[in-house]
């Protein structure tokens, strides 16, 4: 399967996920997702549950706390000036946290699903257009440098006695500061990256060529079945609905 399958069947899924309210569709969809899972991605899927499960669950938390916990009742009640109740609230909150686990669970497996190839080299593998390509190398480059800069300012904090390595109240009184100093340290990379480093490299030409495959097919190997299967999928959904039988 190319990336370009892969990327085409995970919008297809998140798409859908996002436009389509019926459980039914939904189900259809996770099977889809879970079929992707197994015979693309293996066991590595289970990161890709375990990441998500972080990004999702303290939001969840958090929306439970304020729609079931404080205010009682569901948005859509709200603005309907009726009575709500919490267990609207709390369908409400868990059917919003389970489509942003999916999302962010089929981003992730499809990422997984290339885990052998560096970023440059799936970008590269991807048919799009030349500015496209090259802001998604610069976007990634960026986000190294701030992961760099994160990892450059906890270190100097906890050198200088500010932070500790463990968990500890001294670390929630000066996390201030830890944003300060990352917020400085990546300010100061891109800006020496962009005003000196790149334009002395000729970072932008040398970009094009490295991302630039020449001519290629855009779909082959297994695209040719899971790109008929998700839109086939995809066709009942949207018809299923538009019907009104979700």
């Amino acid at each position: 399967m190319t990336p370009n399958g892969a990327f085409t069947v995970g919008f297809i899924l998140i798409a859908l996920s996002v436009a389509v309210p019926g459980p039914r569709g939904l189900m259809v969809l996770v099977a889809l997702a879970l079929a992707f899972a197994v015979i693309e991605v293996g066991g590595a899927s289970l990161i890709a549950l375990k990441r998500a499960a972080i990004v999702v669950l303290p939001l969840a938390l958090f929306m439970g706390l304020v729609w079931v916990g404080l205010v009682g009742e569901a948005p859509y009640q709200l603005a309907a000036d009726t009575v709500g109740t919490r267990t609207a609230a709390l369908v409400y909150v868990a059917k919003l946290s389970g489509r942003l686990f999916f999302v962010v669970a089929v981003i992730q497996l499809v990422f997984l699903r290339y885990a052998d190839l560096t970023p440059l080299q799936l970008i590269r593998a991807l048919t799009l257009p030349a500015p496209v390509k090259r802001m998604l190398a610069i976007t990634l480059s960026l986000i190294g440098t701030l992961r760099h800069a994160i990892d450059r300012a906890h270190i100097a904090l906890i050198a200088s006695g500010t932070l500790t390595r463990a968990p500890s109240w001294r670390n929630a009184v000066h996390s201030w500061r830890l944003i300060q100093a990352v917020w400085l340290s990546a300010v100061t990379i891109l800006i020496g990256r962009m005003r000196d480093k790149w334009p002395v490299e000729d970072t932008m030409a040398h970009l094009d060529g490295a991302l630039d495959r020449g001519p290629a097919r855009i779909f082959a190997g297994g695209d040719r079945i899971w790109l008929p299967v998700t839109l086939g999928a995809a066709a009942v959904i949207l018809l299923a609905a538009i019907l009104g039988k979700p």
